[in-house]
């Protein structure tokens, strides 16, 4: 019986020892792999999330973007693990695609509103607060989704639409730059003279407190109408100012041609009353 211990332990030992060897290194080495590449992981999704913080992105969509990133890394980092242990990766990552193509046709719609929310994040064509046209509808922006942004419209409706019908359609943000030009059409009458009603166009352009002083203000003829002289009054002022300046001019503009008299057409019709014989 002794005997044949020791012959079991020396003819099984060193294969035992081999194997151990080999395939303990194996273990190690794909243990390394997983928690050294779980912790880069999380490097990289932390610095993602930093970057997205500092530019102001919504915190749901940066913890969405956080979590989708990691899952990603460890499905690499698993497989990578998987293939140091000398495991056939290959089907697995085959079923994984035929798994992720299903997915991907069956949410096709909601995959294009999220790459479509990737890219306004990536060029940011606007941010919130801002005031936008896109997608049919017009509002400022108020949220900022994963699948789809929320407008409030002035008379305070929320409209919600799906990122890729933003990014599908022109974007007209009214809010972008620092100023904006203000442009009012202002007909007279044919009798008026043109020097003195420019004159007085001009004056209260100048005296309007919250018009900018530069050389790009502008009053000027820009058609003779049907019944009336259209003026073009262009005055330019900071966008937060755009509309209070808009009505107020177009109030003052009013009251002050009444006061010199000068007339501002309005369309007419003269009916002609022709008694024929019965």
């Amino acid at each position: 019986m002794e005997m044949n211990i020791e012959t079991l332990s020396a003819q099984y030992l060193p294969l035992l020892s081999e194997y151990l060897l080999q395939y303990g290194l194996q273990t190690i080495s794909a243990l390394a792999i997983f928690f050294i590449g779980k912790w880069l992981a999380r490097l990289a999704t932390g610095f993602l999330v930093a970057q997205l913080n500092k530019h102001g992105v919504d915190p749901m969509i940066t913890g969405f973007l956080n979590g989708l990133l990691y899952w990603i890394l460890l499905v690499f980092i698993l497989i990578a693990a998987l293939s140091q242990l000398g495991i056939q990766t290959a089907q697995f990552i085959a079923v994984l695609g035929a798994a992720g193509l299903a997915v991907g046709l069956a949410l096709q719609g909601s995959l294009s509103n999220f790459a479509a929310g990737i890219l306004i994040i990536i060029f940011k064509p606007f941010k919130l607060g801002d005031y936008i046209e896109a997608g049919g509808a017009a509002g400022s922006v108020s949220e900022i989704r994963i699948f789809s942004i929320q407008l409030i419209t002035p008379d305070n409706k929320e409209v919600i639409i799906p990122n890729s019908s933003v990014m599908n359609s022109n974007i007209i943000n009214f809010t972008a730059q620092a100023k904006r030009r203000v442009d009012l059409k202002i007909g007279v009458s044919y009798d008026s003279h043109l020097p003195d009603v420019k004159k007085l166009l001009q004056e209260i352009v100048a005296t309007h407190p919250k018009v900018l002083k530069n050389d790009a203000n502008l009053v000027a003829v820009s058609e003779l109408g049907d019944s009336s002289v259209n003026f073009v009054v262009r005055a330019w002022v900071d966008t937060s100012d755009y509309w209070p300046v808009y009505f107020e001019l177009t109030e003052t503009i009013k009251l002050k041609l009444d006061e010199a008299n000068i007339k501002i057409p309005f369309p007419q019709m003269d009916v002609h009353v022709h008694k024929t014989e019965a």
